[in-house]
């Protein structure tokens, strides 16, 4: 057991207080602020979600928090250690796993022997990691690959397989920089119950996606992050109600066409709508509007509906509106 595993008093998983990143080039050349004095909390044991843009500072946060990039200013405590003293920054890499975008293990070593190898680095020994990797790889559902090479998985293995090595150790926080790209829909699900069951346990988790239905899936907490600085940072819930216009798609049972192929006129108001074709009807509703009281004016006009949706991803629309991206 690593020194960060030692301790049970709880506390908060991050803080960043007035963290800037600066990358200065050539004499002549403009120094490029990634970060500009941001401030950031994240609570033991939540789920938390990073979002932003490409470019925005994500990935250099990121670095900062695994000591794989120096902060230019500002500070950054791991469950209570200063990464900037050195005895402090070791203990909190030991309670750091991380999963980066780009896959960096040998693609000729065994699935095994890649997640065994990481274990050794954290002085556990074979017979702890044995058993720690039989759980991990059967919840990622590698274990039947536990002896294929690397270089032969597809791609949503590949990334499991990053999530298996970042999690041997245990850690208390566990980072993911955007670990379902690319994957499937069906693994990205998968991947999605395992995080999940992962955080009932008490593992922190700090999620980077572009994906934002998996953060309004997934996240308690979410940051927003655009061009080295946080604009928004809330619970999902407070973030996703502060969109004023929901957009609802009905698909009707039977099509609105009445003589000569015309669809028929309909009163839906107060409510704003658009027959989109004589099938499919979208409905805006406003905060103090209610989703019954659609369904009450349809029935009272006789049309009945087969299926519901959202428009679009309402984190989306809010990403959308406060980044103008």
């Amino acid at each position: 057991m690593n020194d960060c595993q030692k301790e049970n008093i709880k506390m908060k998983a991050l803080e960043v207080c007035e963290l800037s990143k600066v990358y200065r080039g050539r004499k002549k050349s403009t120094p490029l602020e990634a970060l500009k004095k941001i401030n950031l909390d994240v609570q033991e044991g939540d789920f938390f979600g990073l979002l932003g843009p490409n470019g925005a500072g994500k990935t250099t946060l990121i670095g900062i928090l695994s000591s794989l990039i120096n902060l230019s200013s500002g500070s950054v405590k791991i469950f209570g250690l200063d990464i900037s003293r050195r005895r402090e920054m070791n203990q909190a890499k030991s309670c750091i796993g991380l999963v980066p975008q780009e896959f960096n293990f040998n693609i000729f070593e065994s699935v095994q022997s890649i997640v065994l190898n990481q274990a050794g680095y954290y002085g556990i020994s074979s017979r702890v990691a044995k058993q720690k990797l039989e759980k991990d790889l059967k919840m990622l559902g590698l274990w039947e690959k536990r002896k294929t090479l690397a270089g032969q998985l597809s791609g949503g293995m590949k990334r499991r397989l990053m999530t298996a090595r970042a999690m041997i150790h245990s850690p208390r926080m566990l980072i993911l920089d955007e670990p379902t790209a690319g994957v499937d829909i069906e693994l990205r699900r998968s991947m999605w119950s395992f995080l999940e069951e992962l955080n009932s346990q008490g593992t922190t988790i700090i999620l980077t996606t572009h994906y934002l239905e998996e953060a309004e899936r997934l996240c308690r907490s979410i940051a927003i992050i655009d061009q080295g600085k946080i604009i928004e940072n809330a619970s999902t819930k407070k973030l996703v109600n502060k969109l004023y216009i929901e957009t609802f798609i009905f698909d009707l049972l039977k099509p609105l066409i009445i003589r000569n192929g015309k669809i028929k006129q309909l009163d839906l108001s107060p409510f704003t709508f658009r027959l989109k074709d004589s099938q499919t009807l979208e409905v805006d509703l406003n905060r103090r509007q209610k989703l019954n009281d659609i369904f009450d004016k349809l029935s009272g006009l006789g049309i009945e509906v087969s299926s519901m949706r959202n428009k679009s991803n309402r984190l989306e629309e809010l990403f959308v509106k406060m980044t103008g991206k």
